[in-house]
């Protein structure tokens, strides 16, 4: 059976003394020879993943010495990126309550954006990953130039730090979700539905337009750092997440930490084929799995089956809605045109399973609320196409994230590029 998991909110714990506290942000990762980053910068994330750490805690966790601890959290705390503070207080009469340490969150302040065909999202964070605001605007309603969107992320930007009362001057990183096939490293989109054209640079002209650093991915790996972050992935070492929504994405965690593939643009589950010479992709090819599950090839089918027209990404949703409306009331050609894009989406699953073997998949995305595409059928031609067949596939959860989330996940790109250049600087 699936496990559905309606809503993920901040999670928020409580520590011993039953005040709230912070809950940390961050992948919880196992102590590990094969780490290469400063020893500085393990101890600051170690803090920053627990919320609140004592030393003591520190040392054994990295497997590191009680004065190579000391000595680290000593330079952090001197650099202003930790503090003391009062752990659980001891009853009266019992010494000196003890001391840990938790990041100091005003050191730095970061913007996590989604950007989709419908609508621009953002998010503010400080450096402990707790959520400060957020701001949104609808998006263009058509392809465009990358001057044009840099515009649009500039008033986003503006409107967030109006919204909290921020200098842009207190930000130090900028992270950005876009759909499409998209070069982490050189910050270019390949291939995007935004844009008019390929190849279209995003990281250079907006850091040239807000002086901030930026890191720019596909939209559906901010999602999934939002998992590994914040959610439900912060303890898994190995995860998919699998989003339908304008069209179809995958992330894919692998030893705690984001894979990208050797350059970076992998796991391009939406385009995929899963039909020689198929329906036709928006990506100009055919075959592709989005090509049967996305919100446009729903649409596209209910048009036919409704007898009404699309016009645009408008028309589309409320021709989806009136789509399911109608295969809840009874309509077998509505019911159809689910199921046969939940086969598809089974199809896909088992490809991932096949190919990863993952511990869990999650399936998340505004088409998560059509429960045709997550029925008990759906999950049961899942394992039947693995190999050996039958046999029990990844457990499927499904995450009903927001477009926050999404944003959320880019202020974790944001976090981490923050963190390289404030500690790991020279």
């Amino acid at each position: 059976m699936f496990r559905e998991q309606t809503k993920v909110t901040d999670p928020v714990l409580l520590d011993r003394s039953g005040e709230t506290g912070p809950v940390g942000c961050g992948p919880i990762l196992p102590a590990s020879g094969a780490e290469t980053k400063p020893l500085r910068v393990q101890v600051f994330e170690h803090v920053r993943a627990s919320g609140r750490a004592a030393r003591a805690d520190v040392t054994r966790a990295l497997g590191i010495s009680p004065g190579s601890a000391s000595a680290a959290t000593a330079d952090l705390i001197a650099g202003g990126f930790l503090r003391e503070v009062e752990d659980h207080p001891r009853e009266p009469g019992r010494g000196r309550p003890p001391v840990a340490l938790e990041v100091v969150p005003e050191r730095a302040l970061v913007i996590g954006m989604k950007l989709a065909e419908d609508r621009f999202s953002a998010v503010l964070t400080d450096f402990s990953g707790r959520h400060l605001a957020e701001a949104a605007q609808p998006s263009a309603p058509h392809r465009r130039e990358v001057d044009e969107m840099v515009d649009e992320i500039e008033a986003l930007v503006t409107a967030l730090l109006d919204r909290a009362g921020v200098a842009l001057s207190e930000i130090s990183a900028l992270g950005i979700g876009a759909p499409g096939i998209i070069d982490h490293d050189s910050g270019v989109a390949v291939w995007s539905p935004l844009f008019t054209e390929r190849d279209a640079a995003i990281k250079g002209p907006v850091e040239a337009r807000l002086g901030v650093t930026v890191e720019v991915d596909n939209d559906t790996n901010m999602l999934t750092l939002a998992e590994l972050w914040f959610g439900a992935g912060r303890q898994t070492t190995d995860f998919a997440v699998v989003t339908i929504e304008q069209g179809v994405g995958m992330g894919l965690v692998l030893g705690s930490r984001l894979f990208r593939g050797s350059r970076g643009m992998g796991m391009e589950l939406g385009h995929a084929k899963v039909q020689l010479d198929g329906a036709l992709c928006r990506c100009g090819q055919r075959g592709c799995l989005e090509a049967y599950i996305a919100d446009y090839a729903l649409a596209r089918e209910a048009a036919t089956a409704l007898e009404r027209p699309t016009r645009n990404m408008a028309s589309a949703e409320t021709l989806l809605e009136s789509l399911y409306a109608h295969a809840k009331s009874g309509d077998q050609g509505a019911a159809t045109i689910f199921r046969r894009a939940g086969r598809y989406l089974a199809l896909g699953l088992a490809n991932v399973v096949q190919l990863f073997d993952p511990s869990l998949i999650i399936l998340s995305g505004q088409r998560m609320r059509y429960d045709y595409l997550y029925a008990d059928e759906v999950l049961v031609e899942m394992n039947r196409l693995v190999l050996p067949s039958g046999r029990l596939g990844a457990p499927v959860e499904i995450h009903a994230w927001g477009d926050d989330a999404w944003a959320r996940g880019a202020s974790a790109l944001a976090l981490a590029a923050a963190t390289a250049n404030l500690l790991e600087a020279p």
